[in-house]
Parts: structure tokens; C-alpha cells; sequence
């Protein structure tokens, strides 16, 4: 059989960086449990009609079939989830009797999306969300929760410094109509590609999607323009001298976030009125996220508020949600190299084997050291010391134990130390236990260009 080539989009990781994503799985789940979010996992599969209608993302959603299947099958309905929103709140109306509102939940699963891949964005990759999911209604304090929330995973990761940019739809499609666009939504979603496309290309968007004069596309430009780190941004859309009653709902809700925001965790959050996020279910407050430093990556987290999407006739269920793309986190701490592992596995001692005859006594003191907690392998071959050594220092395994008959030696092959030992009662150094996530010193850091 030939070298298999790698999918483009799908990506795959040797085990050091296999570590590092685990790492950073780990430290998103603790946080998440620290804030009573409990844990759910959806199906990998939705409805066509429930996927399609949830803003422009048609033609990226995966088909699933079976090979062989007439074109009237049933299941050819079915496309895996291009995020986790969508089929939360699916699971939200299908189990509502089982839960108790709001219902605080995290999920970390896989996602698929047919867009071209490039650095930093796959066709298949992890997202970390949490929801908070009300029956009827919901307080508006949960949209200063999630976005704290995240940014303390943030602090938790090795990761550069992060800022949560926010805006809202409903100051956003206020100052939209206030200027007269024909379409809100496409006016938004003309914002939405800026960052893309530039500013003469969405001025000509907002001209032939939105029904905007030249001067109205140059007052949402100038909008999209706004940016602050405390409620200052008010008083620079109130000078741009639009009025609507959508527009006043937006800047309270908008100036209640980033004040709020401020007080608990400043710099965590800052008003950003270009940020629209494409979707169409969002509905209030909407959230992206910059990595300093690393800005051309686009947004590693987004999310907000949405007060429709799920319902079952009777009730409705707003809720408000963030997503951390797990993958594109990934991209940029392993792709520009500012993290590592210390070791590629978990492995912490290497029990020596003397000879294959002595093989349980390695057996047994291995046992004894993983009933304490301590990650163990026995040695694969009964060599001379030397090439089992060698064997632990390509592995980055810190510890080498030699059997003897009063329980044997441990040695520290980076320090060449060695001491008698009892399995029973050594411990390695807390440092040592686990595999540690380093972030990579550099002179001078290799930022972006």
C-alpha cells in the first residue's frame, strides 16, 4: 500500500500535539463544570429543513446518504451539523419535560462545514459551547455571563491574550432601517463580510442587496467603525444621527453588557459595531473573538443571543450561547508554535525489565505505582539498561525504575540521579506526574505580518 496523502480540512495530530489539544479540552471542561454547566452530546445528524433555514450556510452543510440509496430515501434529508446551536435547541424542545430551566449546558463535539480550507479553518472540527437556555423568557444577565465565562477559559489556556468583541443585532438592524435599507438581514450580512471583502466591496453590497444610497452606505460604514472598551460608543452612534426605536433598544442592551463586562473582568469585553455574525438566528447580543496579535486569524470564538430559534408551539426557548473553535484555537498555538508538551505521552516511569524471566516482578511494581496514580509502562523488551533508557528519553519518559529484590532504584535520566525506592511509597515530582503545557519563549515573537 502507497503513503496515504492527508485530507485537506481534516486534520490530524501526532501525539505531543494530540496533548496539547487534550490539554486545553481539559482546562474548557473544568471551567465550564466550575460554572454549572452540565455536560450534553447531540447527534451527529439534522434535519435538512431544520439546518437550511438558519442563515447562509447552505452550501456548506455535508449530505448524508448511503452510497447505493434510491433518491427517496428518507434518511437523504438528513446533513451532519455544521455547528452545535442548532441542534441544541433541537434537543432543548425534544427533551424539555426532562429539564429544569434555565438549563445551563456545555457540549464539545465535532462539527463539519464544506468551506475551503485554509489555515486555521477545516472541514471537520472541535467547537466548545455553552447555552443557557430559558423557558418563555430569560434574564438578560446570562449575556454578561457567557462572554465572562469564556474569557476566563482564556486565562486558563497557555494561550496569547484574547479580547471578546460584542455588538447587537437589534442596534445593528435599528440603525440599518433608521437609514432606510430595504433588508436588515442583508444589510448585516453585508457587514458581516468586511473584514473579507473590504469597504467598497460591502458599500456595493449594501447598495444592491440593501436598498442603501451612497450616503446611507457610508453612515453604516462608519458605524461598522465604532469601537470601545466601555459605553463610550453611545455617544459616537448618537452623533451619526440616526434614529430608531430598534436602535435605543440595541445601545441599552449593548451599554448594559459592556458596562457590566467592565466592572467584573476589564479588557475581557469591548464594543465592536462591525461584528454582526451571519446567522439569522441571533437576535440581541452577538459576540466574536481576537486573538492579540494573531487578528488576521478572524474570530477563535463567536456567539449571542436568540430568542426563537427553538420552539415547540406551546413555549419558546431563548437562550444565549458562545462557541470556542477547539480547532482553530488549535491552529494558531500549534501551527505559529507557541506551545509544546513536554512529553508526547502520559507516561511518567518506565519500569526496567532485568531479563524476561523477571518480567512479573516489573509487572508488579508497575502495578503497585499505577494504583497511586502514577502513569506506568513496563519496558517492551528485556535489553541491555542502556537501550531501555534510550527507549524512556526518545518517549520524554523523566524516570527509569530498576527492579531489584527490595522493591529496586529509580533514576531521573535528565539528571542522572538515582535513589533506592519503595513502589509503594515514591512519588514523583508534582511536575513530573503529567505531561505540562509549555508556551515557547522566543526573542522576539513571531507575530503576524
Amino acid at each position: 500500500m502507497s503513503r496515504p496523502a492527508p485530507l485537506s480540512g481534516f486534520p490530524e495530530y501526532l501525539p505531543a500535539d494530540r496533548t496539547v489539544e487534550q490539554h486545553v479540552l481539559d482546562t474548557v471542561r473544568r471551567v465550564f463544570e466550575l460554572h454549572g454547566f452540565a455536560s450534553v452530546e447531540t447527534r451527529a445528524v439534522e434535519p435538512l429543513e431544520q439546518m437550511l433555514r438558519k442563515g447562509e450556510i447552505d452550501k456548506e452543510v455535508y449530505v448524508l446518504r448511503r452510497l447505493h440509496a434510491p433518491a427517496d430515501e428518507p434518511d437523504a434529508g438528513l446533513g451532519l451539523h455544521f455547528d452545535l446551536t442548532v441542534p441544541f435547541a433541537r434537543y432543548v424542545v425534544q427533551h424539555a419535560g426532562h429539564l429544569e430551566f434555565p438549563f445551563r449546558r456545555y457540549q464539545i463535539q465535532k462539527v463539519w462545514r464544506g468551506e475551503r480550507p485554509q489555515e486555521g479553518r477545516y472541514r471537520e472540527f472541535a467547537q466548545a459551547d455553552i447555552d443557557i437556555v430559558g423557558r418563555d423568557t430569560l434574564a438578560f444577565h446570562h449575556e454578561v455571563e457567557v462572554a465572562l465565562v469564556m474569557a476566563e477559559v482564556f486565562q486558563a489556556l497557555p494561550m496569547p491574550p484574547a479580547v471578546i468583541l460584542v455588538n447587537n443585532r437589534k442596534l445593528a438592524e435599528g440603525f440599518f432601517l433608521g437609514v432606510g435599507a430595504s433588508d436588515a438581514g442583508a444589510a448585516l450580512r453585508a457587514i458581516d463580510k468586511l473584514d473579507k471583502v473590504g469597504p467598497r466591496r460591502v458599500a456595493e453590497l449594501l447598495a444592491a442587496e440593501a436598498g442603501l444610497s451612497v450616503e446611507a452606505a457610508e453612515k453604516c460604514l462608519a458605524l461598522a467603525s465604532i469601537r470601545s472598551a466601555d459605553t463610550s460608543f453611545v455617544a459616537a452612534v448618537r452623533a451619526l444621527g440616526v434614529e430608531h426605536a430598534l436602535l435605543d433598544q440595541g445601545l441599552e442592551e449593548l451599554a448594559a453588557v459592556v458596562g457590566a463586562a467592565a466592572e467584573r473582568m476589564p479588557g475581557a469585553v469591548v464594543a465592536d459595531l462591525k461584528i454582526a455574525r451571519g446567522l439569522d438566528y441571533y437576535t440581541g447580543t452577538v459576540y466574536e473573538t481576537q486573538l492579540v496579535g494573531y487578528e488576521e486569524f478572524g474570530s477563535i470564538c463567536s456567539g449571542g443571543r436568540y430568542d426563537a430559534l427553538a420552539s415547540d408551539g406551546r413555549s419558546t426557548y431563548p437562550g444565549v450561547g458562545i462557541s470556542l473553535g477547539v480547532s482553530r484555537l488549535m491552529g494558531v498555538l500549534l501551527g505559529r508554535g507557541l506551545v509544546r508538551a513536554s512529553r508526547s505521552v502520559p507516561t511518567c516511569v518506565l519500569v526496567a525489565v532485568t531479563d524476561e524471566a523477571g518480567r512479573p516482578e516489573s509487572d508488579a511494581i508497575a502495578g503497585a505505582l499505577r494504583a497511586r496514580g502514577i502513569p506506568v509502562e513496563v519496558a517492551p523488551k528485556a535489553d541491555k539498561f542502556g537501550k531501555q533508557i534510550r527507549y524512556a528519553d526518545r518517549r520524554g519518559i523523566p524516570f527509569v525504575w530498576f527492579p531489584d529484590a527490595d522493591g529496586g532504584s529509580v533514576k531521573d535520566i535528565r539528571s542522572g540521579t538515582q535513589e533506592p525506592a519503595d513502589p509503594t511509597g515514591w512519588t514523583p515530582p508534582a511536575d513530573d506526574l503529567d505531561p505540562r503545557i509549555e508556551r515557547i519563549a522566543r526573542e522576539e515573537e513571531e507575530s503576524p505580518r
